[in-house]
């Protein structure tokens, strides 16, 4: 096939036309925003600036950390909170279970969903807007409540929803660009009140030292204003896929429940996800199987495990973006067919 075909958004999307300008026009403000010459003064304004339109376009009250990513700020949470971790969703990204230590693992039912009951806790808690593997969206509002019910404090990680859903009802929330059109490298802790974390020195207000990098702020900020129109297309081709493969005898994960309609999890009876992996990459066509953190390591999926997914070694995801086309999906689906055996 002479064009490649791009189903994997979900681990990083085309940098947009109007971010990859800002991203020039930052690098051309090269002075360090923490100077205090007129040089760096300038480049003072211009990065706050960047973050109070990172805040506009989220619709945030509160205040922002520029991070280098989603991690880094999940991180920076967990290790600045003045609350201590007792509990992360059983199907929170590798990011924060790496950090999670002995801290309760809240289990989620066969839809992947935490019960907001299990999470009425009085430390901090961890549990994430939009599963990375399978879409599915976590009911925050109601986890929100039992939390803050119980005096604790609720972090999430909405690198996945972030730049297309609503930000969630969250006192700690982590966002990365690279997932809505920003480029790699750049992402924020946004943070409700600064009492809930223990500063460190440095820049960022003290909480996050080194030196800021105002063009991945201001190409963040120009992505998150491009908007998310392209989401309704995107579920409406997201239908067409569901159907077409339902047709064609896949299992769709979490069918059910409340999903982001840009990232599903699809199972081929009979065929590793491995196998499908080599076979579509040889198609031209890029799709994964559960993170692309943790996609190269063999091992089962702690998310579809934590559901008790039959035979989760047969599942891949497939992962939307604004570029894919009705023609796109299409010819995912004969592919998937000709896998299958069926065509």
């Amino acid at each position: 096939m002479s064009l490649s075909l791009y189903f994997d958004h979900a681990a990083t999307t085309p940098l947009l036309p109007q971010a990859r300008d800002a991203l020039l026009e930052g690098m051309a403000r090269w002075a360090n925003p923490s100077s205090p010459h007129a040089a760096g003064r300038a480049a003072r304004a211009t990065l706050e600036d960047a973050r109070n339109r990172i805040k506009a376009a989220l619709g945030w009250p509160g205040e922002v950390v520029l991070t280098s990513g989603a991690s880094e700020a999940l991180a920076l949470a967990i290790g600045r909170a003045k609350a201590p971790l007792m509990a992360v969703s059983a199907v929170e990204h590798e990011a924060v279970l790496r950090l999670a230590g002995d801290a309760t693992r809240l289990a989620v039912d066969g839809r992947g969903l935490v019960d907001p009951a299990s999470s009425a806790l009085s430390g901090l808690v961890a549990v994430q807007q939009v599963n990375n593997e399978t879409g599915v969206i976590q009911p925050l509002a109601a986890v929100a409540q039992a939390v803050h019910d119980a005096g604790g404090v609720l972090l999430a990680d909405a690198a996945q929803g972030a730049g297309k859903l609503p930000l969630p009802e969250a006192d700690l929330i982590a966002i990365s660009a690279h997932k809505f059109g920003g480029p790699i490298g750049v992402g924020a802790l946004l943070v409700r009140d600064w009492a809930l974390l223990h500063p460190t020195g440095g820049q960022e207000r003290g909480y996050r030292p080194g030196t800021e990098n105002l063009p991945g702020a201001l190409a963040m900020a120009v992505a998150l204003e491009a908007g998310n129109a392209w989401l309704a297309d995107v579920h409406g081709l997201r239908d067409r896929l569901e159907t077409a493969l339902l047709e064609s005898g896949a299992e769709v994960i979490a069918a059910d429940a409340p999903r982001l309609p840009a990232i599903g999890a699809y199972r081929m009876p009979g065929k590793s996800a491995t196998a499908q992996l080599i076979r579509f990459d040889g198609m031209g066509m890029a799709v994964s199987a559960g993170s692309a953190c943790s996609s190269g390591s063999l091992r089962t999926s702690h998310v579809l495990d934590a559901m008790g997914v039959a035979q989760p070694n047969e599942v891949i995801r497939v992962s939307l973006g604004r570029e894919t086309t009705v023609d796109a999906v299409g010819r995912f689906v004969a592919a998937w067919r000709a896998i299958a055996g069926l065509a």
